[in-house]
């Protein structure tokens, strides 16, 4: 393991405010000059880089070692469709919504969940989950994201939001709550078009709910999307107005970053939908699809050190150093439990 203050997080002057994925199954020494060159926050990982579990403990080494600390390695391992690790080699879990109505002792369970989650991810080297996935179900909600939520009810999304963070937690695993400030009134596939909502402000305060709850995680992920009662005219992830509604009002100081910034709902080249993100007060741009011509772009932003140094801490803050070592635990009890909890 790399080791030293600068090689966990504790110095990002010289790290660039993106997150990247890459191509493939491996990494590729023309990706590998370009991370350690680019110098990234962190990496994510999608379906297109999982096999099996010995090929996957290779490459979030291999990401690591290009960058020459232990730097940060996302997944959206949600369960349901939204799920990078599947059989046979790691768990399949329910849709969250489904597990919410199908569980005898839905917080239970949910914890059973996260703490599983994490048993799965930390195995094969990455330390942070895109989820809890807070936005509020609604009649209006785009199948792409019903039943990603846990509830139409906003108490019982933060209720779960809250117990599947502990079980993560408890597994060594950080979360990363999305989508802020809300997406479950939006009608429109984000990654192909842009939602707009017309709620007033007044009805909004139901999608803050559950992200003020939970203001106190380190992580959290923009919505692309438009929220007309803050800001008519820009979607969340490119909105001053809609970043100030998150820092002030539902009170969340930690590490925001975009959504995925190549989503068909932006406009504009992805240079200038990073340059509009960070602008409006994103911390860190999120880039998914291991373009490397794309991803050249955004490095040439430059680093992190250049930005404000609110960012800055941010990013050290956000490290899942921080978390506190996880303690072992019989995980074939645990999912001998949640099983018994999900068929009764």
């Amino acid at each position: 393991m790399i080791a030293g203050p600068d090689h966990v997080g504790g110095n990002v002057s010289g790290q660039g405010a993106f997150i990247f994925g890459c191509e493939g199954l491996a990494l590729t020494s023309i990706e590998a000059d370009f991370f350690r060159e680019a110098n990234p926050w962190g990496f994510i990982l999608f379906a297109r880089n999982v096999d099996t579990p010995e090929q996957l403990r290779r490459l979030t080494g291999a990401l690591r070692e290009a960058v020459g600390r232990d730097a940060p390695i996302l997944i959206d391992q949600e369960g349901g469709r939204v799920q990078r690790l599947r059989a046979p080699h790691w768990r399949e879990f329910l849709p969250p919504l489904d597990q919410v109505h199908s569980a005898s002792d839905p917080l239970r369970a949910m914890w059973l969940r996260g703490r599983l989650l994490a048993a799965d991810v930390l195995g094969v080297g990455i330390d942070v989950n895109c989820v809890p996935g807070l936005d509020v179900a609604s009649a209006q909600t785009h199948p792409f994201l019903m039943n990603r939520c846990f509830s139409d009810d906003a108490e019982v999304v933060a209720q779960m939001g809250r117990a599947l963070v502990d079980g993560l937690a408890a597994g060594g695993v950080a979360p990363v709550m999305k989508h802020l400030p809300g997406h479950g009134r939006g009608a429109v596939d984000s990654h192909k078009g842009l939602p707009r909502v017309s709620a007033s402000r007044a009805e909004l305060a139901m999608d803050f709910a559950p992200f003020k709850a939970l203001n106190d995680l380190s992580m959290g992920m923009s919505a692309h999307i438009v929220m007309e009662a803050i800001d008519p005219d820009r979607p969340a992830t490119q909105s001053p107005a809609a970043i100030r509604v998150i820092r002030e009002e539902i009170g969340f100081d930690g590490l925001l970053m975009t959504d995925d910034i190549s989503m068909g709902a932006l406009a504009g080249t992805v240079s200038q939908r990073a340059q509009l993100a960070l602008a409006a007060g994103c911390d860190m741009v999120l880039h998914c699809n291991g373009d490397l011509a794309e991803m050249q772009t955004l490095a040439a932003l430059g680093p992190m050190g250049q930005a404000a140094q609110a960012r800055a801490d941010r990013a050290v803050s956000a490290h899942p150093k921080h978390l506190q070592a996880h303690h072992p635990i019989d995980i074939s009890a645990l999912d001998a439990e949640l099983q018994s909890l999900l068929n009764r």
